[in-house]
């Protein structure tokens, strides 16, 4: 099986069968995030144990890229520090920049690396992001 073929394949699985979606009631914040180029848009939910993520749940309606890829962000993140969340997103940020000129740590990704692609497509670097942003923006207001 072909790469592209296989992270066309991880992108649909998390669309179809969407990891941690479904706002939980307990959390620590809540914020809202929208795409205005298309209409994306995702709430996430986020709880801290003092450093670490304790949980992400979130929903939202957009395009399988955007819902796949919170999916994704919120399979990765959930138990891991704070340091080490930020270090994810800086990593999934990088390869979004990257223009396809990067294929991403495996390691540190796993599943997101199926978005490289996504790179080389400058109006669904933003889809792609909604929920990495959304996730930032809720850390920063928790731990602040």
């Amino acid at each position: 099986m072909e790469l592209d073929s296989l992270y066309q394949e991880v992108i649909l699985d998390h669309y179809k069968s969407p990891h941690h979606k479904g706002l939980s009631d307990q959390k620590d914040v809540q914020v809202h995030h929208k795409n205005p180029s298309c209409g994306d848009e995702v709430t996430l939910n986020l709880i801290m144990d003092g450093q670490t993520v304790k949980d992400v749940s979130w929903d939202g309606v957009g395009c399988s890229i955007s819902m796949a890829s919170v999916s994704v962000m919120s399979e990765l993140i959930i138990g891991k520090s704070y340091e080490q969340a930020l270090a994810i997103f800086d990593a999934f940020f990088e390869l979004m920049q990257s223009k396809g000129q990067s294929s991403g740590d495996e390691n540190l990704l796993e599943d997101g690396v199926a978005f490289a692609g996504v790179s080389k497509f400058p109006a669904r670097i933003k889809c792609a992001l909604l929920g990495w942003m959304a996730f930032k923006d809720a850390s920063t207001q928790v731990m602040e």
